[in-house]
């Protein structure tokens, strides 16, 4: 068998800037009753200790409909309200500005490397498009440092059809598509309802990824939050990626009950039925990595049992390893599959 403890990782989805609208401290040393969501799993120290070197880091918004609460002011806007939508958004990408600024982080296509450690590499990814006014701002967003966009959350959003919906891409969905297609940006496929899903798919040939979804067919069959085995081997036909989620609900049903920190935790073993269950789809062990969503609006405690922070993430390839994953292969899943896909140098050990 290989080691696979010294290796490191790219993680497609973590809700940094998100945490730290929401009060917490992303620069400080990991502090477990930080809010939200408290036992906390990240803050960019706990990242580096867990070696996790590249990332998706998110611009996460939440549409509220007329007399619906927030949860959390900063990171809201009314459903529909365009340019509330993109204050919001901005909020969130002004913290990836500053943190670059900072030496915390450095954009994906960025050359230098601060200090003697260099700093998480991270490329932008937005999760529900409102925040992008119209279309032709998409330009914009891209100078400064988003390289993927998922058109819906849970709800609709002014593009398409999030998975709490059956809405479709609406028209100005249909041309966020082709900009986005023309600058090549990616798409991400988590979060959008099938409907949604199918029609993207038709109107786009380029490759696209899910950052944070599991298979729908291990969970319950009928969960529009992740995967159709249709839609996992189109995913891997175009030669995507779908980043492995660790929120327990999402990977075992049992850990459904009784709201966001409630019920059982899924198990190391639960993960790598997902992963090689999209493996067994796809044909390959190519299309398949880590997109954790670790603190993404649940604590420590929904994750799999054993981990509690990014330190813990060998766990998964040790149990590959195995089941007679190869090292190459070991690698693909924590870095090299999702460094292939956006163009970035492959790492090994």
């Amino acid at each position: 068998m290989v080691s696979s403890t010294p290796a490191v990782w790219f993680d497609a989805h973590l809700d940094l800037a998100y945490l730290a609208e929401c009060g917490r401290d992303m620069a400080a040393p990991l502090d477990p009753f930080s809010q939200p969501h408290p036992p906390a799993a990240i803050t960019f120290p706990s990242l580096t200790s867990g070696r996790v070197e590249t990332c998706l880091g998110t611009i996460f918004t939440e549409a509220i409909d007329p007399g619906g609460d927030a949860r959390y002011a900063t990171i809201a806007y009314p459903a529909g309200d365009a340019d509330a939508a993109h204050k919001a958004g901005c909020r969130q990408l002004d913290r990836y500005a500053r943190w670059r600024a900072e030496g915390l982080i450095r954009f994906l296509n960025d050359d230098r490397c601060d200090g003697p450690t260099p700093p998480i590499a991270l490329g932008v990814l937005i999760e529900c498009a409102d925040p992008i006014r119209v279309p032709d701002e998409l330009p914009w967003w891209v100078e400064r440092g988003v390289v993927a966009v998922g058109m819906a959350w849970w709800k609709s959003s002014r593009y398409a059809g999030g998975n709490g919906t059956d809405g479709g891409l609406t028209a100005m969905g249909r041309e966020l598509v082709e900009a986005m297609d023309e600058l090549g940006v990616v798409h991400d496929l988590s979060h959008l309802s099938q409907r949604a899903t199918d029609e993207l798919l038709a109107a786009t040939d380029r490759p696209v990824i899910a950052s944070h979804s599991n298979c729908r067919s291990l969970i319950d069959g009928e969960s529009q939050r992740h995967l159709t085995d249709e839609t996992i081997a189109e995913i891997g036909r175009r030669g995507g990626v779908i980043g492995l989620n660790l929120c327990s609900p999402f990977l075992a049903q049992s850990g459904d009950a009784g709201g966001p920190d409630a019920g059982t935790r899924a198990t190391i073993d639960d993960c790598v039925r997902h992963v090689e269950h999209i493996c067994e789809i796809q044909g390959d062990r190519h299309g398949v990595g880590l997109g954790s969503d670790m603190d993404g609006g649940f604590s420590a405690r929904k994750l799999p049992v054993g981990i509690t922070t990014p330190s813990d993430l060998n766990l998964i390839p040790d149990a590959l390893n195995a089941r007679g994953w190869t090292a190459d292969e070991l690698n693909g899943f924590r870095y090299n599959n999702w460094s292939r896909f956006f163009g970035l140098r492959s790492l090994v050990g």
